[in-house]
């Protein structure tokens, strides 16, 4: 949902035969948020205390998914394990 909806937004510019779609995305791109969050609020990364898989997987779309007209400001939990991610050993960013 978010890598569809950033894709409409920062690509094409929402075109009107697109718009909903788009919003459609928006939908379901807020419900996985929303998971996301949650689970946040029990554990430092999506699956306990150390990063995996998982927590890159997500990362790629996740840590842009206000390019996709989502605003992170309704997720806190999801901020921070945005920062926590950045923070880690190693990491580079694209």
């Amino acid at each position: 949902y978010i890598a569809v909806a950033r894709f409409i937004n920062k690509y094409l510019g929402l075109p009107d035969d697109r718009k909903q779609d788009y919003l459609d995305k928006q939908e379901g791109g807020n419900r996985a948020l929303a998971v996301m969050e949650e689970q946040l609020n029990h554990t430092v990364f999506l699956t306990g205390d150390y990063p995996t898989t998982a927590d890159i997987s997500l990362f790629a779309y996740t840590h842009v998914a206000e390019e996709g007209g989502f605003n992170l400001n309704n997720y806190p939990s999801v901020k921070a394990w945005i920062n926590k991610m950045k923070g880690l050993r190693n990491f580079e960013a694209m």
